[in-house]
């Protein structure tokens, strides 16, 4: 059964979307919406790995597992706050093609020393726990997304 309605009007125009802000709404929204420092994040990985090894300690009984279970934590925290410190500055290019490229050889950068740094766990670590290393690594990794959703506003400007 389908209804041929007609679609309610929209009643804006183009330049409604386009109109600059005032000072003060741009100030509003800025305390609205603050910007989530990507050092907060790198220091939640940190300490995710911290409980991730405690809890690998406690889990197996054994040391090992919880310094796998911090490698791993370090093998994705390390390579990020070298890609934010080297995105910060990279920030004031002129141009914005040399911006984005900069961001995607940070990335690079990261990616590689990640894989880096897993690789060479085997030969940094002896008796190398790998389920602790990977549960490290995973809960590093979703920092990303929980530090989307809490947003501290008390962290935001460290």
């Amino acid at each position: 059964m389908t209804t041929n309605a007609p679609a309610p009007e929209i009643d804006a125009e183009a330049s409604d979307f386009i109109k600059p802000l005032s000072a003060e709404e741009a100030q509003r929204l800025r305390e609205q919406h603050p910007e989530l420092s990507p050092w907060w994040v790198i220091g939640a990985q940190v300490a995710a790995g911290v409980v991730v090894a405690a809890v690998a300690w406690f889990w197996t009984h054994r040391p090992v597992a919880a310094v796998s279970a911090f490698y791993g934590a370090m093998a994705v925290a390390l390579p990020a706050a070298l890609f934010v410190r080297g995105v910060r500055r990279a920030k004031d290019v002129a141009s914005q093609s040399a911006a984005m490229m900069g961001f995607v050889i940070w990335e690079s950068i990261k990616i590689a020393l990640t894989v880096a740094l897993l690789a060479a766990a085997r030969w940094l670590i002896e008796g190398v726990h790998w389920l602790a290393l990977l549960a490290g690594m995973v809960v590093a990794l979703k920092m990303y997304w929980v530090a989307l959703v809490v947003r501290p506003r008390f962290l935001n400007r460290i």
